[in-house]
C-alpha cells in the first residue's frame, strides 16, 4: 500500500483487495489446527501463504517492469524496490505476525481447556474455532500496523530518491 492510502484513491489490488487475500492466511488456519493434525501440514499451510507472498510480489514488480522508463537502472531500481516492499510487507502482515498471533491465541485457549472438565474433541475443537474466528477481527490491525511501520521506516529511505 502507498504511505498516502487513506489520502487519495487506489488502485483495485486483486492481493489485498479480493477474496485471494485469504490466501497469505493459510498458515494461520494451519496453526489453527496445529494441535488437531501433524505438524507437516502445518507447514504445507506456511508454503501457501508463502505462495502467495511471492506471487504478489512478482505481480508488483512486473507491474512496475512494464512501465515507461528513461533509463534502465531507474527501471531496475523501481522494481526491485516494489518487489522487495511487497514481500515484506506481505512477509509480515500476511505470515509472520498473523502466524505468531494466531500461534499465541491457539496455545493460550488449549492451556484454558486443559482445565477444564470437558471432552477432549470439544476441547481441541474449540482451540481451532476460536483460532480460525480470530482471523478477521487480525487482519485489518496487523495490515494497518504494518503499513504504518513501513510508512515510518524503510519507505522513508526509498521514497526520497
Amino acid at each position: 500500500m502507498s504511505p498516502t492510502r487513506d489520502n487519495v484513491h487506489r488502485e483495485y489490488d486483486v492481493f489485498k483487495d479480493s477474496l485471494l487475500r485469504y490466501l497469505g492466511y493459510a498458515n494461520e488456519v494451519g496453526e489453527s489446527f496445529r494441535f488437531m493434525v501433524p505438524v507437516k501440514v502445518v507447514w504445507f499451510s506456511y508454503f501457501v501463504s508463502s505462495g502467495y507472498v511471492i506471487a504478489d510480489a512478482l505481480d508488483k514488480g512486473y507491474k512496475v517492469w512494464k512501465k515507461p522508463f528513461q533509463k534502465e537502472e531507474k527501471r531496475l531500481e523501481k522494481t526491485a524496490i516494489a518487489t522487495i516492499d511487497t514481500l515484506i510487507w506481505q512477509g509480515l502482515a500476511s505470515v509472520a505476525i498473523p502466524g505468531f498471533t494466531i500461534n499465541r491465541i491457539c496455545w493460550a485457549t488449549n492451556k484454558l481447556m486443559t482445565r477444564t472438565a470437558l471432552p477432549q474433541p470439544v476441547k481441541k475443537w474449540t482451540v481451532v474455532v476460536v483460532g480460525i474466528g480470530s482471523i478477521p477481527f487480525i487482519v485489518k490491525p496487523i495490515d494497518r500496523a504494518v503499513d504504518l511501520l513501513m510508512d515510518s521506516t524503510l519507505r522513508k529511505l526509498y521514497n526520497h530518491k
